[in-house]
């Protein structure tokens, strides 16, 4: 899914997923839904191999979604970021851009998240809160946590606080 949730505004953010269950799909739209439920705020969803350089350029808030295998992010994931890092890492554009984490795991989500941190940390990205984990099926809870995550990085990115 690639979708613009609204188009008048000046804030920018971008929620990038991979879902193959679909588990980590419902999660983004929700993240997605809450980010654009801020005034001012365009929300990008798109799927990890859509997703591009100039979407993580132009944007002023990055929320990343991701299943868990094996302890580790999906491979469309680290994909995104592989096609990215090399150009994108020190461009001025890049300098402590604020991020959220969203994570659909079978185990206990801590292992992707970790390296998601790590490889932000090569960014120079800035970690804004501690990640959304839904352990098992995605919840009524979990949806309700992942839309305040999206209403968390949009709106900090709107009072200029991020």
């Amino acid at each position: 899914m690639s979708a613009v949730i609204s188009d008048n505004s000046s804030i920018n953010i971008l929620v990038v997923y991979h879902s193959q269950t679909g588990h980590t799909g419902k999660m983004a739209e929700a993240v997605a839904e809450g980010a654009g439920s801020i005034k001012n705020v365009n929300v990008i969803l798109k799927k990890a191999g859509d997703a591009t350089l100039e979407d993580l350029l132009s944007c002023h808030g990055l929320a990343i979604g991701t299943p868990e295998y094996f302890g580790y992010m999906s491979g469309m994931i680290k994909d995104f970021f592989d096609r990215t890092y090399e150009k994108g890492r020190k461009k001025k554009e890049m300098f402590k851009k604020p991020y959220v984490v969203f994570i659909s795991a079978g185990n206990d989500g801590t292992g992707a998240s970790y390296q998601i941190d790590r490889i932000c940390k090569g960014y120079n990205f800035k970690k804004v809160s501690e990640p959304v984990i839904s352990r098992g099926d995605v919840t009524p809870e979990d949806i309700k946590k992942c839309y305040e995550l999206g209403q968390l990085i949009a709106a900090g990115c709107d009072m200029r606080i991020f």
